[in-house]
């Protein structure tokens, strides 16, 4: 086994010009008042790596150009499509009359695990809440269903980020099968 150098790993990649024409997967992520710059950013660079349709960034969420999102994001503000809401309801009613399938990641009293996704849930865009409060009750009320990470420690929550990025990759692991 040997560590690919970085010119070996830009062989497998797509390029930039590639990424903006390239059929993604029929996956789109809301963010809703997500505070953080550095978990926005860290959004985007999943969103690229698995291929998402959109990021789409509502409430007081922090959308480019800014620094500290770019920092984290590594130049997939430019390979990812996004778009801002202020009003989350406006994103949710014009995807559910497309045909797509709303899931809330969260813990509710009825979940399903983040990966028993089936064909008949995509397209799906997952949204994901505050870092603090997590996806308000209202909005779970537009949710075709929600996702949960089971949690085995004493912590009953992962970072929005890393939450994002396990429920992504069995999202897309589901699509692919």
């Amino acid at each position: 086994m040997k560590k690919l150098i970085h010119a070996d790993i830009l062989s497998k990649r797509i390029d930039v010009s590639t990424a903006k024409i390239i059929e993604r997967h029929p996956i789109k992520i809301i963010l809703h008042n997500i505070r953080s710059l550095y978990n926005v950013g860290s959004l985007f660079r999943t969103a690229d790596s698995a291929l998402l349709s959109e990021i789409i960034l509502c409430g007081y969420t922090p959308h480019p150009p800014r620094k500290e999102i770019e920092k984290t994001a590594l130049g997939a503000v430019d390979t990812v499509p996004w778009s801002y809401y202020k009003d989350i309801a406006e994103p949710i009613t014009n995807l559910k009359s497309q045909g797509w399938k709303i899931a809330a990641l969260e813990i509710c009293d009825k979940t399903r695990p983040y990966n028993s996704l089936k064909k008949e849930d995509y397209p799906l865009c997952i949204i994901l809440g505050n870092e603090l409060s997590g996806v308000d009750d209202y909005i779970l009320e537009m949710c075709d269903f929600a996702l949960e990470i089971p949690m085995y420690g004493v912590k009953h929550s992962l970072n929005v980020s890393v939450a994002a990025g396990i429920s992504i990759y069995a999202a897309v692991d589901s699509l692919r099968k």
